[in-house]
């Protein structure tokens, strides 16, 4: 039977086990390395999924009084069922995996030039044996939800060079919490030890950070978010949250009053509501928050009130960070920070595990930034300082903001208006002087964050005005170019350079470059990328360069 293979293992020779390294001499023994097992508590953490379809059988036996249909029988019998299918499955998979680190042993001692491997073996039919060399796991990270955490148990998972699709990622699930730190820490020991700083914290929680919590989408957006979860879930116990009694009485309650009342105070209670849960959420995702430097080429974040996460990241992925600075945490004077690295999973896993520091004053941003990258960080020059980028820029973000925002609504209303009420033509004119006042005062925002430059071995990149984003990239690390263009960029002379790099989101964008200048720039940030789409001019032409 064939044992399928980590993409980028070394290849195991015929009656070789994996991670074994280069065959040794007939007089040489290799010590077998013993298996380990996941935690037999892995059954218990499988079945945690049933909370929420017998919370649902328990809403629905309080609501109709303790009269449960024929339905809620059946789905009873179905939660049953999938649980004895859950369980058996669970004690296979607990069954079935085991894991070790192989270290090969010669008659020169340990290693011997062979590289030590993670193992991880799986399946029941089909055996699987994923064997990866140690220099290769980029990140690990521990995560603990709720239910692991009550369990006293974690998940492991290893991250790999080229592991951003999640395929090649090494996954452990359950392991107790001291194993788990004590298999990290033997993942992450082979990297070459050099002398720590004098002090490796780079920051830790303060919780007068709090006050930036409001200054997030949270503070609207959480509320819509819980509110339509509430809705599904009633809906899928077949309560409809629009019948119950308190629900219409607030409605009509609403309607009777004066809106010009009614509606602020409305606003006021999301606003009010909205704050507490982002300063909730604020707590627990960053509960307990430390981002340090375990040794000179390892830093790790911890945080998390209920659900745990300790993420590890290898300098040598670390090609850079961003500064993200969206509008209102931005009007506050804050910022927040985040890695761009590689191994750190798809990009909802990447989202979740890149963060190096919440909300926070955005000198304090500054600060962690430049730690994380053990030099000043080039974002912090002022957009006086980078290259600007043309007029022209500025007039496609005022005409689209008139197209997009300001011309709709304002032909909305006004054809409302002409067909049932004139009350209706005068909130047309005022919307549309509120929006064009808007719309160009955001485009000149956005047009002021725009700039570009090279600051020693980091390209610098920033733009946007809901979210201003300034990220720094190591010049090394861009695999490749992307130039963009559409009918009206083309016209206006504009082109839209894309930075392609194996970490973070794939690609940086650093839009509207004046089309001469693009090229020039791409090949001084990184050389040789963009040489054989070049033509040198004769000596007739002007000196520089241009595409073919």
């Amino acid at each position: 039977m064939s044992t399928p293979r980590e993409p980028g293992a070394p290849d195991i020779p015929p009656g070789a086990s994996a991670g074994s390294g280069p065959a040794a001499p007939p007089d040489a023994p290799v010590e077998e390395t013993p298996w380990r097992r996941l935690d037999p508590r892995t059954l218990l953490v499988h079945c945690g999924w049933m909370a929420a379809p017998f919370g649902s059988l328990a809403l629905t036996a309080l609501a109709t009084g303790g009269r449960i249909s024929t339905e809620s029988w059946i789905t009873l019998a179905a939660i049953t069922a999938s649980f004895a299918v859950v369980t058996t499955l669970g004690l296979i998979r607990w069954a079935r995996t085991d894991f070790r680190i192989t270290v090969p042993q010669h008659r020169d001692g340990p290693g011997g030039g062979a590289s030590p491997t993670f193992d991880v073996r799986t399946g029941l039919l089909t055996r699987r044996l994923r064997s990866v060399p140690l220099h290769r796991i980029r990140t690990v990270d521990l995560t603990a939800t709720p239910v692991h955490r009550v369990l006293g148990v974690t998940v492991l998972r290893a991250g790999t060079a080229g592991s951003g699709d999640g395929r090649s990622e090494l996954s452990l699930e359950a392991l107790t919490v001291p194993e788990a730190e004590r298999l990290r820490a033997e993942l992450l020991a082979y990297a070459d030890a050099e002398a720590v700083a004098n002090d490796p914290v780079v920051a830790r929680i303060n919780w007068r950070w709090l006050r930036y919590a409001p200054l997030t989408f949270w503070v609207i957006g959480g509320v819509f978010v819980v509110a339509g979860g509430a809705y599904r879930a009633l809906d899928g116990i077949g309560i409809e949250a629009w019948k119950l009694g308190f629900v219409q009485r607030a409605f009509a309650e609403f309607g009777a009053g004066a809106l010009w009342l009614t509606i602020p105070a409305a606003l006021l209670v999301i606003l009010a509501l909205g704050s507490v849960g982002a300063v909730v959420l604020y707590v627990e995702n960053w509960w307990n928050y430390c981002l340090e430097w375990t040794d000179a080429r390892t830093l790790r974040v911890r945080r998390g009130l209920l659900t745990t996460r300790a993420v590890t990241i290898e300098r040598a992925r670390l090609r850079g960070v961003m500064l993200r600075e969206p509008l209102l945490l931005r009007a506050g004077g804050g910022a927040l920070v985040r890695a761009v690295a590689g191994g750190l999973g798809n990009r909802e896993e990447n989202r979740k595990r890149s963060g190096l520091l919440p909300p926070a004053p955005r000198a304090q941003a500054l600060r962690v930034a430049g730690g994380a990258l053990r030099s000043p960080f080039p974002g912090s020059a002022a957009p006086a300082e980078l290259t600007p980028h043309p007029r022209v820029a500025l007039r496609r973000r005022r005409v689209r903001g008139l197209l997009f925002v300001v011309l709709p609504g304002t032909a909305v209303l006004a054809g409302l208006g002409a067909a049932f009420t004139p009350v209706l033509l005068h909130c047309a004119w005022i919307y549309a002087v509120v929006t064009t006042a808007m719309s160009l005062w955001l485009a000149r925002d956005a047009y002021r964050n725009l700039g570009h430059g090279l600051h020693g071995p980091y390209l610098v990149a920033r733009s946007g005005t809901f979210s201003r984003d300034t990220v720094a990239l190591q010049r090394d690390a861009i695999a490749a170019w992307t130039f963009s263009t559409s009918p009206f960029t083309r016209r206006a002379g504009l082109v839209t350079l894309t930075a392609a790099v194996a970490a973070g989101e794939d690609g940086y964008r650093i839009p509207d470059l004046p089309a001469g200048d693009a090229p020039a720039f791409a090949t001084t940030a990184a050389p040789g990328i963009l040489d054989e789409f070049l033509v040198h001019p004769g000596p007739e032409h002007l000196p520089g360069q241009r595409l073919r």
